[in-house]
């Protein structure tokens, strides 16, 4: 993983950001034209749409459970995927716009596209512009109580980018935003909400506040220099103490989500290996540099595919078992 750029440097337009994936083929082999505008999206950076994506399969298989189908809905799923991708890109690029003044002045952000010059703040607003608009028609595939519950989240993604100007707490902000896929999901199957999706969505949401309290534990120098307000610098020496809170709270509410549906063995499965991932990542954030925190961030992306895994896998397996 390469370093961030020393204090009053700007890495120039080839270079890998300090949180993408190394290798990766946007900085390896996309046209260097394109190369901006790919970052803008954070193609490079796969787990934030990952971690957009898995809320919304947790809903998909609380959903097929509740209803009796042996599998959450495959095109729903792929649905999910498309839309998070994009959306995710969508809102990067935006809150990107509005904190470029900001990143300039943090070594790990500095060199975006945005804050380093590379792109324009009306190519970008363009860019957004056409992001949302392939998504649209994802959405559009559902029904109709699922697309205004999805343009409804529009509100949360506009105004995230200013919390962190006024609230210690902009991470929970960020898990509203985050999280909305469970409820979207639920709503896809059912054409309403009910307490499984209300409780997958606070899950989701104590889970994103957990895992990106890790993530900021990256840039708590910089931040407390330039005013940016988060939630590692809020809790400070207790920050192992207020994660495992978090994450207690999401084995707790997404426990409930279970068995309100009726889980069956290997949904538990699922849950209990998503909460021992948990607990191991608490184990390790103790006095964790910022590569540690950047991998146990990560490693989210492998929590969450255990449950939803397990969600996924239980109807199948019940339905196999009583044909």
């Amino acid at each position: 993983m390469p370093d961030p750029a020393p204090a009053g440097t700007v890495p120039g337009p080839d270079a890998p950001l300090p949180d993408a994936l190394s290798g990766h083929w946007v900085d390896t082999r996309a046209p260097r034209s394109f190369r901006p505008f790919l970052k803008l999206a954070r193609i490079e950076r796969p787990i934030g749409w990952w971690l957009i994506l898995l809320p919304c399969w947790w809903g998909a298989g609380l959903a097929a459970i509740a209803a009796g189908r042996p599998y959450p809905d495959p095109w729903h799923c792929l649905l999910f995927l498309v839309g998070a991708i994009l959306m995710r890109g969508a809102g990067c690029t935006f809150n990107d716009i509005i904190d470029r003044k900001l990143d300039a002045e943090v070594a790990r952000t500095r060199g975006r596209p945005l804050p380093s010059g590379q792109v324009s703040v009306a190519a970008a607003v363009l860019f957004m512009i056409a992001q949302a608009l392939l998504a649209l028609p994802v959405l559009l595939q559902f029904n109709r109580f699922t697309v205004v519950l999805g343009i409804a989240s529009l509100v949360i993604v506009v105004i995230y980018p200013f919390m962190k100007r006024v609230t210690n707490m902009p991470q929970f902000v960020l898990g509203l935003a985050f999280s909305w896929g469970a409820l979207l999901a639920w709503s896809a199957v059912f054409g309403r909400l009910d307490a499984p999706a209300y409780l997958a969505y606070a899950a989701a949401i104590a889970w994103t506040v957990g895992y990106d309290t890790i993530y900021a534990m990256q840039d708590i120098e910089d931040d407390a220099i330039v005013g940016i307000k988060s939630s590692a610098r809020y809790f400070g020496n207790h920050t192992r103490e207020a994660v495992a809170l978090c994450f207690g709270l999401t084995a707790l509410l997404s426990g409930m989500a279970i068995w309100l549906v009726g889980g069956g063995p290997v949904a538990w499965l699922g849950y209990a290996a998503f909460a021992g991932h948990l607990g191991w990542q608490v184990t390790r954030i103790a006095g964790a540099s910022a590569p540690v925190a950047l991998m146990l961030f990560r490693s989210n992306r492998n929590a969450g595919l255990l449950l939803a895994a397990g969600l996924a896998l239980d109807p199948l397996s019940r339905a196999l078992l009583a044909g």
